[in-house]
């Protein structure tokens, strides 16, 4: 940090004393003396800023970098405003860790409480928390939030993504959680196996929307069918489909949740990104974490302040219902910063974007021999099936171009967003035809 400056040795000395240590090793005393390093690391002399810069370069062309990206499968390559990273990157931000005192973190406070809003009027839900670590995080703690004595069966349809359904299995397998999934037919959500599987013993209904292979899920009936025994219906919702499709809310969610990562984040290596979490009213006590209210101090003036948070998360830790207490701040600032700058009109426009420019890959690749795997409306994921699924891949990478996620040796799952352009999709799809004919030949 630009403004951040070390203490001196004696500085640092003074401190031990003042806090009543004599040196280091005293303050580290509680420590087993097992675990101590006899000797110093081997690691090499220290580099000036010239060699760092070599170094950290020669380490970075060894990355594959592609023009073009047609992958998604829960990460997403959407275009980010300049504004998101020159407002996130202020070191007011960056060096805030968490608001534990409310009369000097105003400035955070205030975003969350942006943050919040932003998210509520996204998902129609009457409640936002603060965020949390990310989208299976979100949904594997909505799941746990509506077991109950007499209700503690999940019900999560395989259309959600594998690695969502993983976090969702762990949380359950801690908790003693009674988890069954609900088959998938032709991609989506088998609406006959879910009525046979849900009971008086079923706490929620999770699904995806748009789910893992792209398609748009019946949630309206899905939700119907879990209030029909009094279970809650959780929707896992990407953010960016929210600007054209219904909302949670008008699906009859009882709880929205998501990765939020297409708000504004990099793909960066998978993180850090940011799980939105929303409910109706009358679950807005149970939610994890931590909320931000908007309130008045004592001379009237407007004020921020933590508020509805669950204090077991610290104190009464065998009765807490999570063991989250900290939040994404910085994520979600960006995620606040991002929909800001986007507005609602900038938001419609990158879903009909994505929209449109899905589709007119997917009738491209079926005029290049790739069938669709499934019927039915999606919104910028799709799967298409062909023998020759690998070889595509394969030379699309070598022409510089990251294809779909191969599900597996016919299968690939596709994904447009706003960044790519007419060109690029027409390249794709002729590349397509050249190794169709060439195989036809063959």
């Amino acid at each position: 940090m630009g403004t951040f400056v070390p203490g001196t040795p004696k500085e640092q000395q003074e401190l031990l004393h003042a806090a009543g240590y004599r040196d280091f090793d005293d303050l580290f005393s509680v420590i087993p003396e097992s675990v101590y390093l006899k000797s110093p690391l081997p690691l090499e002399e220290g580099k000036s800023e010239l060699e760092t810069e070599e170094t950290i370069s020669r380490i970075a062309e060894k990355n594959k970098v592609y023009r073009a990206i047609f992958r998604g499968a829960g990460a997403y390559d959407h275009y980010i405003p300049a504004i998101v990273k020159r407002v996130t990157t202020k070191e007011t931000f960056l060096t805030a860790y968490t608001p534990y005192q409310a009369e000097i973190s105003q400035g955070v406070l205030q975003s969350i409480f942006e943050y919040q809003t932003m998210i509520c009027a996204l998902t129609g839900m009457d409640v936002s928390n603060a965020s949390v670590y990310d989208g299976a995080t979100a949904t594997a703690e909505a799941a746990e939030l509506c077991v109950e004595r007499k209700k503690t069966r999940v019900l999560i349809s395989a259309s959600v993504a594998p690695e969502v359904r993983k976090v969702v299995k762990t949380y359950a397998f801690g908790r003693d959680t009674d988890l069954q999934e609900i088959p998938v037919k032709d991609g989506k959500t088998d609406l006959e196996a879910l009525k046979a599987m849900v009971g008086d013993e079923t706490a929620c209904v999770i699904i995806q929307q748009p789910n893992y292979y792209g398609l748009l899920e019946n949630a309206d009936e899905i939700g119907e069918i879990a209030h029909g025994v009094k279970a809650k219906f959780i929707m896992n919702c990407n953010p960016i489909s929210l600007g054209v499709l219904k909302t949670p809310a008008e699906c009859g969610a009882d709880l929205a949740v998501g990765e939020g990562q297409p708000l504004g984040m990099p793909l960066g290596f998978g993180g850090p990104y940011l799980g939105y979490m929303a409910s109706t009213k009358a679950l807005m006590r149970k939610l994890p974490g931590r909320i931000v209210g908007e309130t008045v101090d004592t001379e009237g003036r407007r004020a921020y302040v933590l508020t509805l948070q669950a204090r077991e998360q610290h104190i009464k830790r065998e009765r807490a219902s999570s063991n989250i207490c900290s939040n994404e701040a910085l994520c979600a600032l960006t995620a606040a910063v991002y929909l800001a700058a986007m507005g609602p009109d900038g938001l419609k426009e990158a879903a009909t974007q994505c929209y449109s420019k899905a589709h007119y890959l997917q009738q491209g690749l079926e005029a290049a021999g790739l069938k669709k795997a499934y019927d039915g409306p999606f919104f910028h994921e799709f799967v298409t099936v062909s023998e020759n699924s690998a070889q595509l891949l394969k030379k699309l990478e070598e022409a510089g171009i990251l294809g779909g996620l191969l599900l597996d040796e016919t299968h690939i799952l596709w994904c447009a967003t706003e960044k790519n352009t007419k060109d690029q999709m027409d390249e794709v799809i002729c590349l397509a035809k050249e190794l169709q004919k060439g195989g036809e030949k063959a």
